[in-house]
């Protein structure tokens, strides 16, 4: 039987991240320091450029995105920003966001597969999200994939230009490796 986002919504905190698929659960495994320094450094330079430009909101980890209905998928970036237009249509909620945000952030994990981040990838942009940055810690890489299909893997000192899904964002790719 598959699970809805609403009965994941009222799952008891176990200390346990999950997400749902499809109306499968699966339980995330805890990323490692890696991953949670680069998570922090993408949040905070994509948290102060959209708090000093007044675009929007930005979403830490953990928080969940509905992505598909019958069966749900709910989804979790490492980080996420939602369009004031956005916020001001659909207004705060304490559930899951209903809908997929403009721009969403993956950061690699040790224990992720290239097909599993890719998938991720794919699905933010199906559920209508405009780009999606993943950082890869390990290989200090960024791959941004965008909703026209273009998919590209930045390396070294290179910076990526997000205006397109955040306006004049421009992440410096090594910065945030540091």
């Amino acid at each position: 039987m598959a699970v809805s986002a609403e009965q994941l919504l009222s799952v008891p905190d176990d200390g346990m991240r999950r997400e749902l698929v499809r109306g499968e659960l699966r339980v995330m495994t805890p990323p490692g320091a890696d991953h949670g320094l680069v998570a922090a450094e993408v949040g905070r330079v994509l948290g102060n450029h959209v708090n000093e430009h007044r675009l929007g909101r930005v979403l830490a980890a953990e928080s969940g995105f509905v992505l598909e209905r019958d069966p749900d998928t709910v989804r979790a970036p490492d980080a996420a920003f939602v369009s004031r237009t956005r916020l001001a249509a659909l207004g705060r909620t304490s559930k899951y966001w209903p809908e997929a945000p403009a721009f969403a952030v993956e950061v690699v994990s040790p224990s992720d597969s290239f097909h599993e981040v890719e998938a991720k990838a794919l699905g933010w942009l199906a559920a209508g999200s405009v780009a999606v940055l993943v950082l890869d810690p390990e290989r200090r890489s960024g791959t941004i994939y965008r909703a026209g299909g273009e998919v590209r893997v930045h390396l070294g000192d290179a910076v990526l230009d997000l205006d397109d899904a955040v306006p004049g964002l421009r992440l410096e790719l090594a910065g945030l490796f540091e």
